[in-house]
């Protein structure tokens, strides 16, 4: 298990966040045009913490030798259920450079875009 599931997983979205490369690269479902930084990419995640409901990873792929791995997850926000990936890669030191997430159906990431959007007033 990767350690950004375990943090996800047990609440700890500080650790997750410390888990984040100085220059992570945040693709979102959402938005076009990455975020980059940790500093940028830590409200994203503190929202998402308290957007996604039932939140839980079903599936994790990759091994701990492995540059990459993909968890999956699924959520529900308000009535829409939700799956995803999260799709992480390491850097030489560990630290996860690249975080890419991937939502369906449709309707479930309009349900995320317009509750994010709220949640962080923009």
């Amino acid at each position: 298990m990767t350690t950004f599931r375990a943090a996800v997983e047990r609440g700890d979205i500080d650790a997750a966040v410390a888990l984040l490369a100085e220059d992570v690269e945040f693709s979102s479902p959402v938005v076009h045009t990455p975020y980059r930084g940790r500093d940028a990419v830590a409200p994203i995640l503190h929202a998402v913490f308290t957007v996604f409901e039932d939140f839980r990873y079903v599936s994790e792929i990759g091994t701990e030798e492995q540059d990459e791995h993909v968890l999956v997850f699924r959520a529900h926000v308000g009535d829409r259920e939700i799956e995803g990936i999260d799709l992480l890669h390491h850097d030489a030191s560990g630290a996860i450079d690249r975080l890419t997430v991937m939502i369906r159906p449709l309707s479930g990431l309009q349900a995320v875009a317009t509750t994010m959007r709220a949640r962080l007033g923009g």
